[in-house]
C-alpha cells in the first residue's frame, strides 16, 4: 500500500503555555512593584488583594509561599528602612527582571542582534564584515586577508598541479564601521505627572527601563543616560527607575537641557540625542543668584524663551532633540512646535499608550545617521 503524504495546515484549540504558580505571581508582581514605586509590602498588599478577588491561589501554593520562592530564589532581602525599623526591599535581581518584563511588553517584537552595534554605510577599515570582497591593496592588513577565496583564485589562476600562491591572488573582506549613539533620557517628574487621576509616571518608567535593558543587551557600546527634571535636574541611575517617584515640583525644563547637554559634551560619540518625556509646560527657572522664578499661569515668555534658547544651543552641538508629548492640550503643543522648529528636532504627540513603540521606533532610525 502506498503512503500517503497529506499537506496543509493542522488546527487544534489554543493551549496556553505552562506557568509555574510561582511564576504567573512573579510576573503580576513584577507589574505591581513598577507601580508601588519599589515598595514591597504595598506590592504585597496589592497582590493579596487581586488573589481574593481573582483567585490566584489555592491551598498547594499562596501567597505567603510565593514570599518565601522570592527569599529562597534572591529576589527579596531584609533591610533597614528610612525610619530605622527593618523590613523587606527587593534586590539587584528583581531589578534586573524588572527592566527585562519591560522590554518585553513594549519591545516585544524585536528580533535580538548578535553583535549588538549600529551599522554606517562607510565601507573601510571597520570591524564588521560584510561578506563583499576585493583585490588585496598595499597596507591592508594581513587578518583582513580571506584565507578561502584567495585560495580559490590561486587554483584557478595557477592551477592544482602547480600550486601557487602570489599577490595577485590575494582578496581582502569589505568590513564597515560600527556607530555608537550617545542618548540622554529626560523625565519630566513634576506634580502634574499624577494630577487629573492619571498615572503618568509609571508608563514613563517602564519606558526608560526598556530602552536601558535595550541598549545594555543589544547594543553595549552605546551609552544612556537618564536624568529627572522637577524644580531642578540630577542625574539617576539605571537601578534607581523602579523607584522613581513625582515630587512637588514645578517644570524646570530648562535645567534639565542644560544637564543633558552638559553629560553629552564628554561623550566622544559622534552620533548623540536627547529624548525628553513630559506632559506639562514649563514653568520654572532658576536664576544666576540661586533663586527660582516659576509661573504656573499659562505660557510664561520669559521661561518659554530660555527653553528657546536652550534648544537652539543644542543645535549647534549637533544634538537633535525628540520630545514626546504625553499631553493634548493645543496651547501646549504649539510651544512644542515652537521648540522643535529651535532645534531642528522632533515631537511626538502621544497617549500614554504606544510610547514605548515610538520611542523605540525613534531610537532605531536615529541610530542608522552617519559617521561624519
Amino acid at each position: 500500500m502506498n503512503n500517503i503524504v497529506k499537506k496543509g495546515f493542522y488546527f487544534k484549540s489554543y493551549e496556553a503555555p505552562f506557568q509555574s504558580p510561582f511564576d504567573k505571581l512573579f510576573a503580576i508582581f513584577k507589574e505591581l512593584i513598577t507601580h508601588t514605586s519599589g515598595d514591597f509590602d504595598e506590592a504585597i498588599s496589592w497582590l493579596r488583594e487581586l488573589d481574593k478577588e481573582y483567585k490566584l491561589t489555592d491551598s498547594s501554593y499562596t501567597i505567603d509561599d510565593f514570599i518565601e520562592d522570592l527569599k529562597k530564589k534572591g529576589y527579596i532581602r531584609e533591610e533597614l528602612k528610612e525610619d530605622g525599623t527593618s523590613g523587606t526591599g527587593i534586590t539587584a535581581k528583581t531589578e534586573r527582571a524588572i527592566r527585562q518584563q519591560a522590554l518585553d511588553n513594549i519591545f516585544g517584537n524585536i528580533k535580538k542582534s548578535g553583535s549588538g552595534n549600529h551599522k554606517t554605510k562607510h565601507v573601510g577599515n571597520g570591524d564588521e564584515h560584510t561578506g563583499e570582497f576585493r583585490e588585496f591593496h598595499f597596507g591592508d592588513g594581513l587578518e583582513r586577508i580571506s584565507l578561502t577565496e584567495s585560495l580559490k583564485n590561486a587554483q584557478i589562476n595557477n592551477g592544482v598541479a602547480d600550486f601557487m600562491l602570489t599577490e595577485n591572488d590575494l582578496v581582502v573582506e569589505e568590513t564597515r564601521y560600527k556607530s555608537q549613539m550617545s542618548t540622554v533620557l529626560m523625565i519630566d517628574i513634576s506634580h502634574s505627572m499624577i494630577l487629573y487621576g492619571e498615572d503618568r509616571i509609571t508608563p514613563a518608567k517602564k519606558v526608560a527601563m526598556a530602552l536601558a535593558e535595550l541598549i545594555t543587551t543589544r547594543y553595549p557600546k552605546d551609552t544612556l543616560d537618564i536624568l529627572v527634571f522637577g524644580n531642578d535636574a540630577w542625574r539617576i541611575s539605571i537601578r534607581d527607575l523602579p523607584y522613581l517617584k513625582v515630587g512637588p515640583f514645578h517644570t524646570n525644563t530648562v535645567a534639565g537641557l542644560q544637564l543633558a547637554m552638559d553629560l553629552l559634551r564628554r561623550k566622544r560619540n559622534t552620533n548623540k540625542q536627547i529624548f525628553m518625556i513630559t506632559d506639562g509646560k514649563p514653568s520654572c527657572v532658576r536664576e544666576k543668584d540661586g533663586s527660582y522664578y516659576m509661573n504656573s499661569n499659562g505660557l510664561d515668555q520669559y521661561i518659554v524663551d530660555k527653553c528657546y534658547a536652550q534648544a537652539q544651543q543644542a543645535r549647534k552641538l549637533h544634538i537633535p532633540i525628540t520630545t514626546f508629548m504625553i499631553a493634548n492640550d493645543p496651547y501646549l503643543q504649539k510651544f512644542v512646535n515652537h521648540f522643535t522648529e529651535a532645534n531642528q528636532g522632533k515631537a511626538f504627540y502621544t497617549g500614554l499608550k504606544g510610547l514605548g513603540e515610538m520611542i523605540f521606533e525613534d531610537y532605531e532610525t536615529n541610530r542608522k545617521k552617519r559617521i561624519k
